[in-house]
């Protein structure tokens, strides 16, 4: 079970009772954290670009809808925070998200991407009490995401040398998303107000140790193959990924794996008042529901 912020005199009690809207909701951590609001009795509104009300980044025209009457609100960017017109979109939302009265918002965002910050400034400068969840790649990309094919088949290539990663387990990040979402003191106030939250898990890893773990956890070896950002570039290509996908990866593969995020933090336990799940636990349980 979820267990609630251990912040003092954290509650369940929600005084506003308009629907929480979880934009990406069918993506790793949207999913989530709809199903443990549904689990709690909360109302939903699922948003997407197969939802009705339909919500698409692309499509401004689609946004006000959703926002309509809405309480607390989940915000997941696609395709990524550091995508060109990323922070002038999250800007137009929570302009539009205080005119339709949102209580609260809540910012997934990249760890150490400066585009991703500067959207945690945007979004922290709202009306509405907003938090920010500022987070560590996640477990979930090797079983749910782009890697997972390879993984399947043996492998796992990228342009990453020997840097270590805190990954993050999904289910945590949803669990403290719902925190945020629904938290409110004995005295009415939202605990979580104005915060960004660092959430990585307990242990840093690089990704040749990534795939000997899982490895480990199928009874199968997988080899960790490491190239040039021009070979990987050639690989999406011929994987039929559009230009944009290319760019974007390539990005994300160059820009954050150089140090930066190298260190974990405490912060899931602070919220949660248990551990950041451990990657090995992750490893395990993908293996099980494969």
């Amino acid at each position: 079970m979820t267990q609630l912020s251990t912040l003092p005199d954290a509650t369940i009690q929600r005084p506003d009772l308009r629907p929480a809207l979880i934009v990406g909701a069918s993506g790793k951590t949207g999913r989530r954290i709809a199903d443990r609001l549904d689990a709690r009795g909360v109302p939903v509104r699922r948003a997407g670009r197969s939802t009705e009300p339909r919500f698409d980044w692309t499509d401004r025209t689609t946004w006000a809808s959703a926002l309509e009457d809405v309480g607390p609100v989940y915000i997941s960017y696609q395709p990524d925070l550091i995508a060109d017109g990323a922070v002038a979109d999250i800007a137009e939302f929570v302009r539009l998200a205080d005119k339709a009265g949102a209580a609260r918002l809540v910012l997934l965002a990249g760890r150490g991407e400066p585009e991703a910050e500067h959207a945690g400034r945007v979004v922290h400068a709202a009306q509405a009490d907003s938090t920010v969840l500022s987070c560590a790649w996640f477990d979930q990309n090797f079983s749910e995401g782009g890697f997972a094919p390879e993984i399947d088949a043996g492998s796992l290539t990228l342009p990453v040398g020997e840097i270590g990663e805190p990954f993050i387990d999904a289910d945590d990040i949803a669990d403290v998303a719902v925190a945020a979402l629904l938290d409110t003191t004995s005295d009415g106030e939202n605990p979580h107000a104005g915060k960004t939250y660092d959430l990585t898990g307990p242990r840093l890893l690089t990704f040749a140790e990534v795939a000997t773990e899982l490895g480990g956890a199928t009874g199968a070896a997988i080899a960790f193959h490491r190239v040039t950002h021009d070979e990987y570039r050639a690989i999406l290509a011929s994987a039929g990924l559009d230009a944009p996908t290319i760019e974007l990866m390539s990005t994300l593969l160059t820009n954050l794996f150089d140090g930066r995020n190298s260190s974990v933090t405490t912060d899931v336990a602070d919220v949660l008042g248990r551990p950041a799940r451990d990657f090995t636990y992750f490893a395990a349980f993908a293996e099980r529901h494969r």
